[in-house]
């Protein structure tokens, strides 16, 4: 039996709460339901029983200390086909403490630093996530493959507020996704404490 696993922080309930209320006014679009609401560390795709277990004892290897994060902008990916939108997201962005000692640029933060270390980890156990460029963000609705043209997206894009919401991740899972007629349906794993 194959497994579809990937690596996420799970939003508390009033960032999820603030993310649904915003999800309305497009017009072909597959909402995301509380249930599919994270931010992706590292996606591995379908492993075995024997992948599970090595995922499951690699991420407990994992130390890293909780981090502040804030919902940011609206952003999209694009389908393969030019000028279609296939996913509406939202970004994620650390909250930086001013009093404490500025990071060199090259820094890239503490969640960065999360889903590398997880990708490392992962990698070690002889697994193979993505290799995408790390986009902190939280999907809100896929378009399928035919995509969405950004005039349909405009007006959610120009009248819709961007939902203000703040929470510290303490701690990150290891999700198994399953395919259905209603979509994705997501069941944790494991979970591991930051800190």
């Amino acid at each position: 039996m194959s497994h579809r696993l990937f690596v996420a922080l799970r939003p508390p309930a009033h960032v999820r709460e603030a993310l649904l209320s915003v999800m309305s006014g497009i017009e072909g679009a597959r909402w995301q339901t509380d249930n599919q609401l994270h931010l992706t560390l590292a996606f591995l795709g379908e492993v075995d029983r024997h992948g599970l277990e090595a995922a499951v004892q690699a991420l407990a290897t994992i130390v890293t200390p909780p981090t502040d994060l804030a919902l940011a902008q609206f952003g999209t990916f694009d389908t393969s086909r030019p000028g279609r939108i296939g996913t509406l997201w939202i970004g994620v962005e650390e909250i930086r403490d001013p009093a404490a000692n500025r990071r060199p640029a090259r820094d890239a933060g503490p969640l960065s630093a999360l889903a590398q270390s997880i990708r490392t980890s992962l990698r070690r156990a002889n697994l193979t996530p993505d290799a995408r460029n790390f986009t902190p963000h939280i999907t809100l609705a896929r378009f399928g493959s035919a995509g969405a043209t950004r005039e349909m997206l405009r007006p959610f894009l120009t009248h819709t507020p961007t939902p203000r919401a703040r929470w510290q991740a303490t701690d990150f899972h290891l999700v198994e996704s399953t395919l259905g007629g209603e979509g994705a349906h997501y069941t944790p794993v494991a979970s591991y404490a930051l800190g």
